[in-house]
């Protein structure tokens, strides 16, 4: 089971870490901080079940919870969210529904004074109004580009994955997003270019996802390359879909 949760979160950014006691995760919880808590119970873990208890008293404690279960019945639903999870999820499960309902969880659990503005490279991103400029000029984007945009200057230099911008952006997963994510970065590269030059880049990683970088003496002949194939991917987009075949 950790095997499966750890190819599906790893996917979208997250590097997990298995505890095979409660006692030994309480103890690191004290003295090393997570985004986020996976708990994987039996399909009939008694009333007094001491993860329970310990859901139940944690003050002070924001990290959300979500309990994984090899069954699903409104007693057990409900007897995990009076424990103090935060969602449940029945197993056997789509990765990209965990994704998701993790993604969900932290977005309903960050504190009121989460960031609602950034600045970055001379770009300004505020949230609230959905805004996007440079040096004050500002740059039209669409909501959507706005999104990606928010998702990349959150945490430049970090590539994120196909898998969370589908489910982030679009609700679905990179194979059915595929090609529209490829759309909408090659739009937001061509909006980040100012008077004709690249201050940030896109940079792309097949197995990885998208990266936002500055523009600096060793990225500049990869932003270079990328300008000389943008006439070959515009005819790209604008042609007709691929088809797509395999094997039955």
């Amino acid at each position: 089971m950790f095997e499966q949760v750890k190819e599906a979160v790893a996917r979208a950014g997250f590097q997990p870490t298995q505890f095979d006691s409660e006692t030994i995760l309480v103890r690191t919880l004290k003295r090393k901080p997570y985004d986020f808590l996976i708990l994987d119970i039996p399909a009939n873990p008694a009333a007094g079940d001491s993860i329970f208890s310990w859901l139940g008293i944690r003050s002070g404690d924001h990290i959300p919870s979500l309990v994984l279960a090899p069954r699903r019945s409104g007693e057990l639903v409900a007897q995990v969210l009076d424990g103090g999870a935060d969602d449940f999820l029945e197993r056997p499960f789509e990765a990209v529904e965990l994704v998701a309902r993790i993604n969900a969880l932290m977005r309903r659990c960050a504190p009121k004074n989460s960031k609602r503005s950034i600045e970055y490279a001379g770009f300004s991103l505020n949230k609230e109004s959905a805004k996007f400029s440079y040096q004050g000029q500002p740059i039209s984007l669409t909501p959507r580009e706005f999104s990606m945009a928010w998702l990349f200057f959150s945490s430049p230099g970090v590539y994120i994955s196909r898998e969370t911008l589908g489910t982030v952006i679009w609700s679905a997963d990179s194979e059915i997003a595929g090609r529209t994510i490829e759309q909408h970065v090659y739009k937001l590269r061509k909006k980040l270019q100012i008077d004709g030059r690249q201050v940030v880049v896109i940079r792309t990683a097949y197995s990885q996802g998208y990266r936002l970088d500055p523009v600096d003496e060793q990225l500049l002949a990869s932003a270079e390359n990328m300008a000389e194939n943008e006439t070959a991917l515009e005819d790209f987009l604008d042609g007709p879909a691929p088809v797509t075949m395999r094997r039955m």
